[in-house]
């Protein structure tokens, strides 16, 4: 068995199922990593401020959100990487121009270009996202992290970035024209990276879990990096183990693996 010291988890798709529930396995799987003094950290696309019902039903309290612009440690902000606002005001101005919907999130509140339209409508009740507004020029600045909402076939290659930026498909069903903005520099495996250092903990002593494309880089940073057997297909090749799917296991399955349960 290892010396492992911290396990990142993704939430959907591998914590959450996708009726919105957590297996018992996957409880039980957090709960025995925590008495063996294995720090657990919840790494997400999502924001923050939305995730405070499961963070507290898991006992965790140390974040990755908004796909690494954000880090938290033990309650303490360790990070903080919002965009630039031209690559905001070039998405912005590309959706409008398509009619296509984003989703700009802040450290406090999600801000949408439009909150009636059947697409926004499904993108808030799939991921419970409650703390709405419509955006404004005046947060431009505090923007973490985005989701477009596109239209038709393709609707993401409209979007082209020159400068360290790309898109990368939700992996949830019913949500596969919605593309969350990641940057090269700013993702779940730079935040990784950074909370390894920042606690001294050797890349080897890491286990990462995740199922989306916006995972890539954190199975990547992680020791022991595992796809979820519910993954999107392109994701298996970037990680060192496959597990389960999400509703068979996955976590519990994997860290099984490992010789930790």
């Amino acid at each position: 068995m290892g010396h492992y010291k911290i396990l990142f988890l993704d939430i959907d798709g591998t914590i959450l199922k996708p009726d919105d529930t957590i297996e018992d396995s996957t409880k039980t799987a957090i709960n025995k990593i925590k008495r063996q003094n294995i720090e657990v950290v919840l790494a997400t696309g999502r924001p923050l401020h939305e995730i405070s019902e499961l963070a507290e039903e898991l006992q965790i309290t140390s974040f990755i959100g908004y796909n690494g612009a954000l880090g938290i440690y033990e309650g303490e902000t360790i990070f903080a990487q919002p965009m630039h606002p031209d690559d905001v005001k070039y998405i912005l101005d590309i959706a409008a121009a398509n009619d296509h919907e984003v989703v700009c999130y802040t450290h406090e509140k999600n801000y949408l270009t439009n909150l009636e339209s059947e697409s926004v409508l499904a993108f808030l009740k799939q991921f419970h996202l409650r703390q709405n507004a419509v955006f404004t020029e005046n947060v431009i600045g505090k923007i973490l992290g985005m989701t477009i909402i596109t239209t038709g076939k393709n609707g993401e290659s409209l979007y082209r970035f020159k400068n360290g930026i790309h898109l990368s498909q939700v992996n949830v069903g019913g949500m596969q024209h919605c593309f969350d903005v990641i940057r090269d520099q700013v993702n779940k495996g730079i935040g990784v990276e950074f909370l390894l250092k920042k606690l001294g903990i050797r890349r080897e002593e890491s286990i990462a879990f995740g199922d989306g494309m916006n995972d890539r880089e954190m199975l990547v940073s992680a020791g022991e990096g595992f796809a979820m057997g519910n993954a999107h297909p392109d994701l298996f090749q970037y990680a060192k183990h496959k597990t389960t799917a999400v509703t068979d296991s996955g976590i519990y399955n994997g860290l099984k693996s490992l010789g930790l349960l």
